[in-house]
């Protein structure tokens, strides 16, 4: 698997949800993070802690690790080689995508944890802080 270098940033995210036909929520205002995906289930939304629509089912206490990219899309793997590090240590992850990169979201409390598990890995992981 590919090994990658991965940034610990300093935000702190919460993982929202609302309801398939709510309408496209009113967050981002002041927010480093946003992105919102609507599915035929659900509409979630991850953003800055702080900054989460109201009436959203909120999970708080995320922090991301960012793949350092641009990535191109040819790549495979990526997800794969840091996820199942991640996995094997017994921390669940939520991954974003973006054009250029992935974001994989832990826990606050798993990060050092996180980190310690994917340079053993073999990946880099630095902070931005």
């Amino acid at each position: 698997m590919p090994t990658v270098e991965l940034i610990a940033e300093p935000w702190r995210l919460s993982v929202c949800r609302l309801g398939p036909d709510d309408p496209w929520p009113a967050v981002g205002h002041g927010s480093s993070v946003l992105s919102v995906t609507r599915t035929p289930d659900e509409l979630s939304v991850v953003c800055t802690e702080d900054s989460e629509p109201s009436g959203a089912r909120v999970e708080p206490g995320w922090r991301a690790l960012r793949i350092v990219g641009p990535l191109a899309f040819e790549l495979v793997g990526i997800v794969a080689s840091v996820s199942v590090p991640l996995a094997d240590a017994g921390i669940g992850v939520f991954v974003l995508s973006t054009f250029d990169t992935d974001l994989v979201l832990v826990k606050a409390v798993d990060l050092e944890a996180a980190a310690t598990a994917l340079s053993a890995a073999g990946h880099r992981v630095t902070s931005s802080t």
